[in-house]
């Protein structure tokens, strides 16, 4: 025992200037082995990383295929072709991505990108393989050739802005020791090396297929497939531990049907890729004020009830949660309005619920139906209760509370918050 103790105490520690101390502990063999990867970076990097690869070097391929349909369509090789029009052609096609970029970037998408990291990495590479199809089509159609080259350029500039925000994302994600820098630089040394090794195998590939339009068109499915696959098991691999909209809907359905808070791992593998599909309650957050009420008697009934630092209000008809936050309102409080936001949702469910929920949702679907207000407050009470367990389960759990992926409005407001009714 004595033994083992020694070998668990670290035997020396180094540093590079300010860096961060590494330690040292003993091998079997008797040599030293250092500290740092993979402790300095998520549990997932290393299978992403893999996959991200594999996903990385295929589309490096495909992206030769459709370069050369690109230049074979301006007319490299044809005698006829000028080198004016060419030009004019391409000048035509960077400015459509140009433009493209610009317009994306100011609809202020980048929240969304990244609340909902693992759909835009998917969707951003399925669109990538959609523009490189248009650009290996595009010599087929002449007379379209600049119209359909100009629309697969703003398809990968919206690719490329939607990939940066989610990289970015990421890479605050899988940085476990402030080396955010260290991962990046990393990250982007990896891609380089993996499109050397592709543009390595295309010099081989291109003399292969270019005199052969069906076996292109062919080796370019067969790359487009390898590379969905690739993907979609490097989004499976990530296990964000922060929660968003969908992961929050998770594990609070399981923990009001089966009283236990699930892990990161395991909200993570039954998160869906795609949603919109399945009926859902709408919940949004920081929502501005004057869209919820316009007299005072209406700002009376919906501060009716709240303490906390947010106002909620429920459409029953349309199943939709609109909140309003304070300015005090800090990520917990954003935390426990969305999952308000939530419960609220699951008393028009079937499923099974707390004796608390059940015994409201007994209430409320027996009796005469109640405004939403009214049942809002009532469930202000039964959260009192449920909340701090839920939020102690998260913790326990493995889920980073003091910060989180849900998307917000930047509204906020103030009021006189409800005075607390004395119980005698």
């Amino acid at each position: 025992m004595a033994d083992d103790a020694g070998l668990e105490t670290p035997l020396c520690s180094e540093q590079f200037g300010s860096g961060e101390a590494r330690g040292c502990r003993a091998a079997a063999d008797g040599s030293l082995q250092w500290e740092g990867f993979p402790d300095s970076v998520s549990p997932d990097y290393l299978p992403y990383q893999l996959w991200d690869s594999v996903q990385a070097f295929a589309s490096s391929l495909s992206g030769s295929l459709a370069t050369q349909a690109v230049l074979l369509g301006i007319g490299v090789g044809n005698a006829k072709a000028t080198v004016s029009a060419a030009t004019a052609t391409w000048l035509v096609k960077d400015s459509t991505g140009m433009l493209g970029r610009i317009v994306f970037q100011l609809w202020q998408l980048f929240p969304v990108v990244v609340v909902m990291i693992v759909i835009v990495l998917l969707f951003a590479d399925i669109l990538n393989d959609v523009a490189m199809f248009l650009e290996i089509m595009a010599p087929v159609y002449p007379i379209c050739f600049t119209m359909t080259v100009s629309t697969s350029n703003l398809a990968k500039c919206i690719v490329s802005v939607a990939g940066g925000a989610t990289r970015a994302a990421l890479t605050v994600h899988q940085a476990r020791r402030n080396n955010m820098a260290d991962v990046s630089a990393k990250d982007s040394s990896q891609e380089t090396l993996v499109n050397l090794a592709g543009l390595l195998v295309s010099l081989l590939m291109l003399p292969l297929v270019s005199g052969c339009p069906g076996f292109s068109l062919g080796c370019f499915f067969f790359l487009t497939a390898l590379h969905i696959y690739a993907n979609y098991r490097a989004v499976r691999a990530l296990v964000m531990e922060t929660l968003n909209e969908g992961r929050l809907r998770l594990v609070l359905k399981h923990y009001l049907q089966r009283g236990e808070v699930l892990d990161p791992t395991a909200a993570n593998r039954m998160e869906p890729l795609w949603t919109g599909f399945w009926p859902a309650p709408s919940l949004s957050l920081g929502v501005p004020l004057h869209r919820l009420v316009s007299s005072v008697f209406e700002l009376q009934q919906l501060v009716e009830g709240h303490q906390e630092s947010y106002l909620l209000c429920w459409d029953q008809s349309r199943n939709q949660v609109q909140v309003v936050l304070n300015q005090k309102a800090g990520p917990k409080t954003i935390l426990r309005a969305a999952t308000h936001g939530l419960m609220l949702g699951a008393l028009q469910g079937d499923g099974p619920l707390p004796a608390e929920l059940e015994e409201l949702r007994n209430r409320v679907r027996a009796g005469p139906k109640k405004e939403s207000w009214v049942v809002v407050k009532e469930t202000h009470e039964v959260l009192d209760m449920l909340f701090p367990k839920f939020l102690k389960g998260l913790q326990d759990a493995g889920w980073k509370t003091e910060k989180h992926q849900l998307e917000v409005d930047e509204w906020r407001a103030t009021w006189l918050l409800s005075p607390k009714k004395k119980v005698l």
